[in-house]
């Protein structure tokens, strides 16, 4: 692993401090190091991997989508695309769904359709977002400032306006605001 920690310090712009493990391979909730010592993975890749490792059916399915191709636009139809977005919407209630890249995009998304609809209902002066204290919301401008943790504030500004915090554990820290 040495050499593995020694490229990760040169090259990669690290977001969060690392354990000192290196994991090689996984099976369900479980990841293995280069000497076979087995871990369990608490983290389910920080929200990402929540199928856990080497799922047969998720392996199975993304075979045979990237046997087809591994991508297209969303310029075109994509069977795939519509009978997913038809099951989320027959599960959820939804009437239309939006597929993004990640969860920060995801979020810009929910930010701009809650700053919409305020602006229809309520007035152009009414914008403001409450999130949480402590949250974090993604690594884009917009989601930094939605994080409610000055540290992720730092260095980035200027921000958009528009955010109040209010604390994670009290209706009425919601209320006040």
């Amino acid at each position: 692993m040495s050499n593995t920690k020694e490229l990760d310090k040169k090259y990669v712009a690290n977001t969060y401090a690392r354990f000192d493990i290196e994991p090689v391979s996984g099976r369900g909730s479980r990841v293995f190091d280069e000497c076979g010592k087995e871990y369990i993975d608490l983290s389910t890749g920080i929200a990402v991997n929540t199928f856990g490792y080497c799922d047969e059916e998720w392996i199975n399915a993304v075979t045979e989508q990237m046997n087809k191709f591994q991508h297209t636009s969303n310029l075109y139809y994509s069977a795939p695309c519509a009978r997913l977005a038809e099951l989320l919407c027959k599960r959820t209630g939804a009437k239309k769904v939006f597929f993004g890249n990640s969860g920060a995009e995801a979020n810009e998304c929910a930010i701009k359709v809650a700053r919409k609809w305020a602006q229809d209902t309520k007035g152009e002066g009414d914008y403001y977002i409450i999130t949480l204290k402590n949250s974090f919301h993604g690594r884009t401008v917009t989601t930094l400032k939605a994080t409610g943790q000055d540290v992720f504030h730092k260095d980035f500004g200027p921000f958009p306006e528009g955010f109040v915090y209010a604390e994670s554990d009290s209706v009425d820290s919601v209320r006040e605001l």
